[in-house]
């Protein structure tokens, strides 16, 4: 998913709980299934930076290359400025875009 261009807010935003447990019934549920979510996207974006990191990296240490590098400052500046994984992971769930199941209420339901 490309989280660059994703409608979630930068800033934190006061959410009525009420409209959270709205899929699942249990706001503790959501709330797990938020931050399983965040964790995945920010594993996703760690890895992007790193790889776009990685085209600057140099085997020796010199400090006029440290002040030089002002593309490797820019990548680090848009990845600082884009929603935190929180935010986007809320923002998916209230949109309906994240899939989740829970396994003990399936076998609940098959059961009767």
């Amino acid at each position: 998913m490309d989280y660059k261009k994703t409608n979630a807010p930068v800033n934190t935003v006061t959410r009525d709980v009420m409209n959270l447990c709205e899929d699942t019934g249990n706001i503790y549920e959501s709330v797990a299934i938020i931050a399983k979510r965040a964790n995945q996207i920010s594993s996703d974006l760690k890895v992007e930076l790193s790889k776009k990191l990685q085209e600057f990296a140099s085997t020796s240490d010199n400090l006029d290359e440290v002040f030089e590098n002002r593309e490797q400052i820019e990548i680090s500046r848009f990845y600082e400025k884009l929603p935190k994984p929180s935010l986007i992971a809320t923002q998916e769930f209230i949109d309906g875009k994240i899939y989740f199941r829970n396994p003990a209420k399936e076998s609940d339901d098959e059961e009767l």
